[in-house]
């Protein structure tokens, strides 16, 4: 992975979870793409966002079904699924099924694991 900020590194590197509200992204509302941080990989369209009222950015679909890979995570005494870019392994966050409709899925993402590439921007 490139030189990450030692916040960024925790996430995507250790899995870790960056503070409900805190970052940034979870106001965005521009059209656009978040990608992956670590690697620049497109993840979710900007159109797939919700407001979930859980402290993380909210998507209802990946870009692609290959976008993300999912695997059992069994950490902190919980039974949950992790998101992971498919690209370069880096942690996301969880996968819930409890999102909107059409897919009923919550992807519950770490701000800092994502990077915002607007639609108008090359």
């Amino acid at each position: 992975m490139p030189d990450l900020s030692p916040e960024r590194r925790h996430i995507l590197e250790h899995c870790g979870t960056e503070p409900p509200f805190s970052s940034p992204l979870l106001t965005e509302h521009r059209a656009g793409t978040f990608v992956c941080g670590a690697c620049g990989a497109p993840l979710f369209l900007a159109d797939t966002k919700f407001e979930s009222g859980s402290g993380w950015p909210s998507f209802f679909a990946a870009v692609s079904d290959g976008a993300v890979t999912t695997k059992t995570d069994t950490s902190h005494g919980m039974s949950r699924t992790e998101v992971t870019c498919t690209a370069c392994g880096g942690h996301l966050g969880h996968v819930f099924e409890d999102g909107p409709q059409p897919t009923g899925l919550r992807y519950c993402i770490n701000g800092l694991a994502l990077d915002f590439a607007p639609k108008n921007e090359k």
